[in-house]
């Protein structure tokens, strides 16, 4: 081994590895003792660690590598129980190479400057071609030693024991090295990851993503961080996962080829926990949303569209509601019986045909035995998958239960809707494959729907019984077609309001009276529904006595208050107009109810308004009433407050409107109305209307009246 060939003054530095090795981070110095302990070798690094050249340390001794021992240090004091002094050392170092064939010793070293450091030795012997025994000796700093042992001590450690997924992979994505935790995530053995690729262990279904991401890890040096990635494995086939996945290239070192390093973490229970959460807020908000949106009318269809509104497509794909026609609420329910229901509200996303699937049909008849049955039989939501046996029970026709099959539905959740006891009808909600099928919890939440939709629908079904009742109470005492004489021609119009809103007390009669007379009344009671209905009736009838013995105004509408009094009955306006054909005149008494208006036939049109009253009821304040004449074909308008007066609007505007109105020519007195109503009422009034024009003949004879003239008081 001739020590030209193995260094000198012009070799390069340390021996250095290709970035990323080991060696690029321990600098290892080799030398060679021959056997009078002289230097007979000195390689780059070992240049490097001791600072000598080749030149100026080769054929010196040994010792020159090794300190002194310090003062009082005694022989078999040394380093390594040597001999005392660098000489020793030298001497013990080659003689213990000899003797045991490979030793490795930590030492104090010496470097050229003087300092004196720490050094690791690995020493053995070796045989030239000559037959000359050689000590080789490798050396390394021993901090230099102590970084790397407590680096490879960890990575031993965190391969073994940590519980986070390590993974190695080539530049063809195959596994090269990994951690008993992955492979426990896995489900598969960590000797049967090795040279397979990872796109046959993480089965994923994203149309290849996951794999694209490690190409580029891979090819372009990316770096990902806290990937989200749901998978499926061989050694768990039926359990999805979600792991956060990291990964960063590997650079290559020596001949080894370039790869991936990553670390994976199963957060499929943090996921969980996420979504569920997630769902649970999103419950609660639409259970919150639905509370405010549900039972904003007291209109049953209008209910039944909030519902469907409401969850349609935040819950479910499609929804209807149907009630149930029972023939008696009262009877036990059978399900040996049909059941019938009359769908009321439906809505879906879906295209066609599941438009035509909740659309339509009004009136569903469900056969014995069907789920509808079992739902009502139990009162709890149920879920069913949507399939032959499904549609077969559950639909009567069979086109209809192809439509069913057709629609794109794979689920239906059905709810009852019952309050107070009763079974209000059925709720249905309906998931596409799009969507997860319904959980238990969305059976809890349709539940709940149901339950709050069924109070408002129940209350809806009450207000309308009650609202029946009372309209049914007024048309039962308003006149069906009062006679008014050959002298009078009467029109009239009741319109109650809006379903939303309960009926009013608006009433009107015509009263025929001996000697040609006829008597116009108008009134409104105050309030709304039975108790409005019945008081109206009560001073319908009272008013009508009264006509019949009583011949002045003024005296009439007294009476008819004082009876007002003794009933209780507070704030109903009354008009009473009296119009006697031999005279042409008529005389008007008004407790505080709208004046008439009276259109001549030339169109001009105008009001008598200086007879306003107090309402009855009040009582303690007067009445008076005053006579005024009206022209032959002249027409009278009476009327409630309902056709006039309007939120955020002036009676008096309202008054002008069907002024403008009766200027207009009316033709026949139908036609007029009609028309009136028509300009002047909204689609949803919200009080009752009465309108009621009179158009008056002249007896035979009588000579023309010129107009009104002024108003004349009768008496007061």
């Amino acid at each position: 081994m001739p020590a030209d060939r193995l260094g000198g003054a012009d070799d390069p530095g340390p021996i250095r590895s290709e970035p990323g090795s080991l060696l690029e981070h321990v600098v290892v110095a080799v030398f060679g003792i021959d056997g009078e302990d002289r230097v007979c070798y000195w390689g780059p690094g070992a240049q490097n660690l001791f600072g000598h050249e080749a030149g100026s340390v080769l054929t010196r001794p040994a010792a020159v590598l090794f300190p002194e021992p310090a003062p009082g240090d005694g022989p078999g004091d040394g380093p390594g129980d040597a001999p005392g002094g660098g000489s020793g050392t030298a001497a013990h170092l080659a003689e213990r190479a000899r003797t045991l064939g490979y030793w490795r010793v930590r030492l104090p070293a010496l470097h050229r400057d003087g300092s004196v450091f720490d050094c690791g030795f690995r020493v053995f012997p070796m045989t030239g071609a000559s037959g000359a025994s050689v000590v080789i000796g490798l050396a390394s700093r021993g901090d230099e030693l102590d970084r790397v042992k407590t680096n490879l001590s960890f990575l031993d450690a965190l391969f073994e024991t940590c519980p986070i997924g390590l993974v190695m992979l080539d530049e063809e994505l195959r596994y090269v090295h990994l951690n008993q935790a992955l492979a426990d995530m896995d489900g598969i053995p960590l000797d049967a990851h090795l040279g397979r690729r990872m796109a046959d262990i993480m089965i994923t279904s994203d149309g290849g993503e996951y794999q694209r991401m490690l190409r580029s890890v891979a090819q372009e040096g990316r770096t990902v961080i806290g990937t989200l990635v749901g998978l499926r494995t061989p050694g768990h086939p039926d359990r999805d996962q979600v792991r956060s996945v990291s990964f960063f290239p590997l650079s290559g070192a020596g001949d080894t080829r370039r790869g991936v390093g990553g670390l994976l973490l199963d957060v499929t229970d943090r996921e969980q926990a996420i979504l569920e959460a997630t769902a649970a807020r999103q419950r609660l908000a639409l259970l919150d949303r639905a509370a405010a949106r549900i039972g904003t009318t007291l209109d049953l269809n209008t209910t039944a569209r909030e519902l469907v509104g409401a969850v349609v497509p935040e819950f479910c794909d499609a929804s209807v509601v149907e009630l149930v026609e029972w023939m008696d609420e009262n009877e036990a329910f059978d399900p040996t019986l049909p059941v019938t229901t009359r769908r009321i509200a439906y809505g879906t996303t879906l295209p066609e045909p599941a438009v035509e699937l909740v659309s339509g049909l009004e009136e569903v008849t469900y056969p014995p035995g069907s789920n509808i049955h079992q739902m009502l039989s139990t009162g709890r939501p149920v879920c069913f998958t949507v399939d032959e046996d499904f549609a077969t029970r559950t639909v009567v026709h069979q086109e209809r239960a192809q439509l069913l099959l057709e629609s794109g539905l794979t689920c239906i959740l059905m709810a009852p809707l019952i309050a107070r006891g009763t079974v209000q009808g059925i709720a249905m909600f309906g998931r596409s494959a799009a969507r997860p099928a319904f959980a238990e919890e969305d059976l809890g939440l349709a539940g709940e729907l149901a339950s709050r939709a069924a109070l408002c629908l129940d209350n809806a079904r009450l207000y309308g019984r009650v609202r029946d009742i009372a309209l049914t109470l007024q048309r039962a005492l308003l006149p069906s077609a009062p006679a008014a004489g050959p002298y009078v021609d009467i029109s009239h119009r009741y319109l109650p309001g809006s379903r939303g809103t309960e009926v009013g007390g608006d009433w009107y009669d015509a009263i025929t009276l001996p000697d040609d007379r006829v008597a116009l009344v108008v009134g409104d009671v105050m309030g709304h529904g039975v108790p409005a209905a019945a008081a109206m009736g009560r001073l319908r009838i009272t008013a009508k006595t009264l006509a019949r013995h009583t011949a002045e105004p003024a005296a009439l509408i007294e009476e008819l208050d004082a009876c007002a009094q003794e009933a209780g009955i507070e704030w109903a306006t009354f008009l009473y107009l009296l119009y006697d054909p031999h005279t042409g005149r008529a005389r008007i008494a008004n407790a505080g109810h709208p004046p008439p208006l009276v259109r001549h036939r030339d169109g001009t049109v105008h009001a008598v308004g200086d007879v306003l009253g107090v309402p009855l009821g009040v009582g303690g304040v007067p009445y008076r009433s005053v006579e005024i004449e009206i022209p032959e074909g002249a027409t009278v308008a009476l009327y409630t407050d309902g056709l006039v007066e309007a939120r955020g609007q002036d009676i008096d505007t309202g008054i002008d409107a069907l002024r403008d109105q009766l200027r207009a020519p009316l033709g026949s007195l139908e036609e007029g109305a009609d028309r009136i109503l028509a300009n002047l009422l909204p689609d949803t009034a919200t009080d009752d209307t009465v309108l009621v024009l009179a158009r008056i003949s002249a007896v035979p004879g009588r000579s023309p009246g010129t107009g009104t003239g002024p108003p004349r008081r009768a008496s007061s």
